[in-house]
């Protein structure tokens, strides 16, 4: 019995319908014992309402997968273009969109 062929190259397809991508500027994650929910959203400002614009679904490993290289990648590009600065909890001038837990009840 042969020992299974190791995949040295995966062919990666971006059809042209898919090639612009979808911008999100807020993301919702949950997950299950099962499954990671990437929820990619985008909100604008003034509004209460979050469009989903791509929903991602994998499993734990997968999700571990992806946040090691998204740290790897994030490591290199800091690397080359510097470090990427976020605003202080208590910055003075609003920053992005207030988090979920500050806009709930008391």
């Amino acid at each position: 019995m042969s020992a299974p062929q190791k995949i040295n190259e995966i062919k990666l397809e971006l059809p042209e319908s898919r090639a612009e991508g979808n911008y999100s500027n807020f993301t919702v994650i949950s997950h299950s014992a099962a499954e990671f929910v990437l929820d990619f959203a985008r909100i604008m400002p003034g509004t209460a309402k979050a469009i989903v614009q791509t929903r991602v679904i994998m499993t734990p490993i997968h999700a571990k997968t992806l946040l090691f290289t998204l740290q790897e990648n994030l490591a290199k590009f800091e690397h080359k273009f510097g470090e990427i600065k976020l605003p202080e909890q208590e910055a003075q001038v609003p920053f992005g969109f207030p988090s979920p837990e500050k806009n709930l009840p008391n």
